[in-house]
């Protein structure tokens, strides 16, 4: 029963939040129990690209989710040859592989800037804005031309998943069931405020000015996109999913 494209993105979503909160907690709370702020350069730089990989990956996938709901309820008819399992795989190794490039991009910008400043990263992880700010070279301003190209891309896929959202809305509420009206919408407004939130931190921590910067607020910011997206994303797609219950 679970062998559907909703359930094959479930699998890599699941893979994704695993890798995702992997990359900063085990870490952080070690740190904790042995009251130290000490991480290597090469554990440094493994989370300077393992976390974009993983969170821009996520966001591309729940992008294709949301089309993928799209599809199964405005035009069902369609859904096996619009999402048959050779198109489902070619946009998995789609999600993968754009994350693995846009993460490595980010890598080597980060780390070929001279760090002269210092290396004490004000935050629990190696973040990237923390990291710029130990620079003394001009060149971040590559950095940050990759970081709005990111918004740009990123506000592109929020407003491709509100529009299938609308458009799943427009046909739940032609549904004439009371109890299949509250299912679709008890699963797709946590999913859109999920992702809300995910956009909304994530563009406040990496494109705020450092004025505005203080380390209470990025530390909030930091936990709201790196946090809690992946570990809300299991209760609102698989712990409240009958079928998944059931099997």
């Amino acid at each position: 029963h679970l062998h559907t494209p909703m359930y094959f993105f479930l699998l890599n979503l699941a893979l994704l939040d695993l890798g995702a909160i992997s990359t900063t907690v085990p870490k952080s709370m070690a740190n904790s129990l042995r009251d130290t702020r000490d991480i290597s350069y090469a554990g440094c730089a493994a989370q300077v690209f393992l976390l974009p990989f993983f969170m821009s990956a996520e966001f591309s996938l729940l992008t294709i989710m949301s089309y993928d709901r799209y599809v199964a309820i405005c035009r069902p008819l369609h859904y096996e040859t619009l999402l048959g399992s050779r198109v489902c795989l070619h946009l998995a190794a789609a999600v993968w592989g754009c994350g693995f490039l846009y993460a490595l991009l980010h890598t080597a910008n980060t780390f070929s800037l001279p760090l002269c400043q210092g290396n004490a990263v004000e935050q629990f992880f190696c973040e990237v804005p923390q990291i710029l700010k130990l620079s003394c070279s001009t060149s971040y301003l590559r950095e940050l031309w990759l970081l709005v190209v990111t918004a740009c891309l990123s506000f592109v896929c929020f407003v491709l998943i509100v529009v299938s959202y609308v458009q799943i809305f427009r046909a739940v509420l032609r549904i004439p069931s009371q109890q299949g009206r509250h299912k679709a919408f008890a699963t797709c407004l946590p999913h859109l405020a999920v992702v809300s939130l995910f956009l909304t931190t994530a563009s406040i921590a990496y494109l705020k000015p450092s004025s505005i910067s203080s380390p209470s607020l990025d530390l909030v910011v930091s936990v709201l996109y790196s946090v809690v997206p992946p570990a809300v994303n299991p209760l609102i797609y698989s712990l409240r999913n009958q079928e998944l219950k059931a099997a």
